[in-house]
């Protein structure tokens, strides 16, 4: 921890508000937005299914956030997808994407209602427009964390998303969610993609719009 010094309790002074203006690689993601072409790709007892989904996610800049002298900025995101033609929620996922200026750090924590956390951590440069972030079952750093359903008949060993930042106002992303499921030898590749345009712009954080 080096990189913080020995003080661990002093924030840092003179730190700039403006969230838009600091989010890095993260930029291009602040807003609404929606994917009509998304895939997903599940485990049933017949074998894998394919099933395409909507999505909508909308991606609103939080203040700055510091533990003591380490600094975040940050999106908290809702995502919300259902299947053509049908206003069933088919998944719902909460979080929050942050990126740390100081080290090059994006976290992802994503929050599902069917009892699973987990937080990945990956690495870009401040003007990457690609980066990819994982989660593990077991680590304490970015780990994945499961109701006792899903932890022992659809166990998750990892999450890996990749996010790609395409033309001006879109961008896609990759998962891939390794889950060991009762019943099978190997561990099956729960996979999700999709390519999201933006239909709104987003608002500036609370701190950015209280400025004179």
């Amino acid at each position: 921890m080096a990189i913080y010094g020995e003080d661990i309790y002093t924030e840092p002074a003179d730190l700039d508000l403006d969230t838009l203006a600091n989010l890095g690689p993260l930029t291009a993601l602040a807003g609404s937005f929606q994917g009509t072409r998304g895939l997903d790709v599940n485990p049933k007892p017949e074998g894998p299914r394919k099933q395409a989904f909507i999505e909508t996610i909308e991606l609103e800049p939080i203040d700055p956030q510091a533990n003591g002298p380490q600094l975040y900025y940050g999106l908290r995101y809702h995502a919300h997808v259902v299947k053509p033609g049908e206003v069933e929620t088919y998944h719902d996922q909460v979080g929050y994407w942050l990126w740390e200026p100081k080290t090059g750090t994006i976290i992802q924590t994503l929050t599902i209602p069917r009892g699973q956390t987990a937080l990945a951590i990956g690495r870009a440069s401040q003007d990457a427009t690609s980066f990819e972030l994982v989660a593990k079952r077991g680590e304490t750093g970015n780990g994945i964390c499961s109701g006792p359903f899903l932890e022992e008949a659809f166990t998750t060993l990892e999450y890996r998303i990749r996010v790609t930042i395409g033309a001006a106002g879109t961008w896609s992303y990759d998962e891939d969610t390794i889950m060991q499921v009762r019943g099978l030898k190997e561990p099956f590749h729960h996979t999700d993609r999709n390519t999201l345009s933006k239909t709104a712009e987003p608002l500036p954080n609370p701190l950015a719009r209280a400025k004179p």
